[in-house]
């Protein structure tokens, strides 16, 4: 019984690493392609999260960021200067606001990121249908309950407030 209880332990601190490690890979992976197209990192975080929903308002991609209405109207500004999004009216709500991507715009980005969504997609085609089904689930819930816990630190007013980095 100790092996079991050590094992699932062993594996836990194991998946617990190789997330940290992927996190930071991420980071490091995005860094790498904001340098290349000259954006701010959130930029190019903020373009991928317009590019999966389609279409967002600017309150829907700061809540999504935890960026306040200030720096998201500056992020906007610079996208839309660069050429990759477009501001419209939403039809359903003239007081709103709707951000678009630019199709064409995005394309050098999207041959950048080709190549890297190709290999992975063939690693992933190596698992079963139950498998995907179970990674799917957990990157899922593990996302959900990550944005849970940035708004909670977000929220506690207790935590020690630093310096904002210049950049």
């Amino acid at each position: 019984m100790q092996n079991d209880a050590s094992s699932h332990h062993d594996l836990i601190a194991a998946l617990d690493r190789e997330m940290r490690r992927m996190g930071a890979q991420n980071i490091v992976t995005s860094q790498t392609v904001a340098d290349r197209f000259g954006l701010h990192t959130t930029d190019l975080e903020c373009l991928d999260l317009l590019f999966m929903r389609k279409a967002a308002t600017p309150g829907e991609l700061a809540a999504a960021t935890g960026l306040s209405s200030g720096a998201m109207t500056a992020l906007l500004d610079r996208l839309e200067r660069a050429g990759y999004v477009e501001r419209q009216a939403d039809p359903g709500d003239r007081r709103r606001v709707l951000l678009h991507i630019k199709a064409e715009a995005i394309k050098p980005i999207e041959a950048v990121y080709g190549p890297m969504q190709a290999r992975m997609q063939q690693l992933w085609a190596g698992y079963s249908q139950a498998e995907l089904a179970t990674i799917v689930d957990f990157l899922k819930r593990s996302t959900d309950l990550a944005v849970a816990c940035v708004e909670d630190m977000r929220q506690d007013a207790t935590a020690p407030k630093r310096g904002r980095r210049k950049g």
